[in-house]
């Protein structure tokens, strides 16, 4: 049995999820450089394209190889510009089970690509890697993320209390550690039952179906 992701592309119509390559570097740079990033992620600040090109180049291959995880560029099928990352994670073989995380560019928010890329995600899991489960962690304020959650199916698990560190602005500009709870979300096969149909019917994104 596998205990490696392949490198593979997940196309919607709309989104094509692809392995990082080194054109990425400047989008990924200031992607990661965003307010919103760096509030909620352990992403370093300030991040540069060294930072990214070390990702793209050795982080994200060697986690791939180790079976730990997976990272994939989120891009539009029509401009191919980089909107968004997702990333596997803490990956179970035995127990067929990963933690799903993602982060959509400032300059494409409010489109729903991160419920489009992460349900993509989920059924190919789902389908063609044969995983029965799926984790996601949520900072407790951040709502935006809780509702991409919500939007693909996952059920909520209960709270890991003070187990998440955020980030926040000081007055000089800085950023300082806030310590915060995480929100734990499971997503399961047969929780996917009729939501891709539902997104699309809502307007929550265009439906798809296609990976390879």
């Amino acid at each position: 049995m596998t205990s490696t992701f392949p490198d593979i592309s997940i196309s919607t119509e709309r989104l094509v999820l692809r392995a990082l390559d080194e054109d990425d570097v400047p989008a990924l740079a200031e992607m990661m450089n965003d307010e919103m990033v760096a509030a909620w992620t352990s992403v370093p600040q300030p991040f540069t394209e060294d930072g990214a090109r070390t990702w793209i180049t050795e982080y994200a291959p060697t986690e791939r190889a180790a079976g730990r995880g997976l990272d994939l560029a989120v891009t539009e099928f029509l401009t191919q510009r980089l909107v968004g990352i997702i990333q596997l994670g803490k990956t179970n073989w035995h127990v067929r089970s990963t933690e799903l995380s993602y982060i959509v560019a400032p300059w494409a928010r409010g489109e729903g690509y991160a419920s489009e890329a992460a349900l993509a995600t989920a059924q190919w899991l789902f389908g063609d890697q044969k995983f029965e489960r799926i984790e996601l962690r949520t900072a407790a304020d951040n709502t935006a993320s809780q509702q991409v959650a919500q939007k693909i199916g996952c059920i909520s698990e209960g709270v890991l209390r003070n187990a998440c560190i955020a980030r926040t602005r000081t007055e000089d500009g800085g950023w300082v550690d806030l310590r915060t709870d995480f929100i734990v979300w499971s997503l399961l096969p047969e929780d996917l039952d009729g939501v891709g149909d539902q997104l699309a019917d809502t307007g929550g994104f265009t439906s798809f179906s296609d990976w390879n």
